[in-house]
């Protein structure tokens, strides 16, 4: 198809591209909201993800010691009433606090800003929901993600390979599949541990999407494998691992994630 130069360039690209947008658009990455603070257009990112154990701090610069502003949270999803705490002002920057949750637990909050010219709520679209975690030690969560990246660098080559000659294509495939199993069978489920207090919270046991479709990707692979004792046609297999593979890697981080049950105390 191509020369294998350039298969490593359009592998990388795709790569990165899938990741970049697998993260930005994760429902636990910042919210940026835009505003008018007396008369001054400003721009605010709105946090959306806390570790256990510690409070989470909502920041947002105007610049106008004149200022003055209310953090209304409460547990998500619940019925609970909002509670209420009033911004500092420190040299135009304001801060407030929300309280520290168990391990996927929510909490649902929205701002009320007041300058010189009246009153605004913040986001106008409706309240922030953001959830906290357990800490994972960094070892662990730098390792899982580089592997996981190189699982899917090594899709995206190996694709590109079945294009063409297919030379070596069955021991590309092979470490494909060994990279998603380490990553995403193995490392991933260290990881939930650590953040959630649970090693799977997939199918059968519950609908977290990210291990789900963890699990549809290896399977993908390690069928497009076991193409090469009981197939013909095995470029087509792992092209269409390959394809499915990027799908997942676009679906939204942390999309349907853990979720603490208030009612119940404990994740689900």
């Amino acid at each position: 198809m191509t020369r294998p130069i350039v298969q490593w360039i359009l592998a990388a690209v795709l790569t990165t591209g899938a990741a970049v947008y697998q993260r930005i658009t994760g429902p636990t990455y910042p919210l940026t909201v835009r505003s008018s603070v007396n008369g001054q257009e400003h721009s605010f990112r709105l946090t959306r993800s806390g570790e256990t154990g510690k409070d989470e701090t909502v920041m947002l610069s105007t610049g106008d010691e004149r200022v003055w502003g209310e953090l209304l949270w409460k547990r998500f999803p619940t019925s609970d009433e909002w509670s209420r705490v009033l911004f500092k002002n420190v040299g135009g920057t304001l801060f407030a606090e929300l309280p520290t949750q168990p391990p996927a637990g929510k909490l649902a909050y929205r701002i009320v800003l007041h300058d010189t010219l009246g009153t605004k709520e913040l986001p106008m679209h409706g309240p922030v929901v953001m959830r906290f975690k357990g800490a994972v030690p960094m070892t662990i969560l730098i390792v899982h993600v580089m592997v996981m990246f190189a699982a899917m660098f090594f899709s995206t080559k190996t694709a590109l390979l079945a294009f063409g000659n297919g030379k070596h294509l069955m021991e590309w495939t092979l470490v494909t599949t060994g990279l998603l199993f380490v990553g995403g069978l193995i490392l991933g489920p260290i990881v939930q541990k650590f953040a959630f207090g649970a090693f799977w919270t997939g199918w059968p046991f519950g609908h977290d999407l990210t291990d789900n479709k963890t699990l549809i990707a290896f399977i993908a692979w390690a069928t497009s494998l076991l193409s090469f004792r009981r197939a013909t046609h095995h470029s087509r297999w792992v092209i269409g691992a390959a394809v499915v593979t990027l799908i997942v890697f676009l679906i939204p981080h942390s999309l349907l994630g853990s979720e603490f049950d208030y009612n119940a105390m404990q994740s689900r």
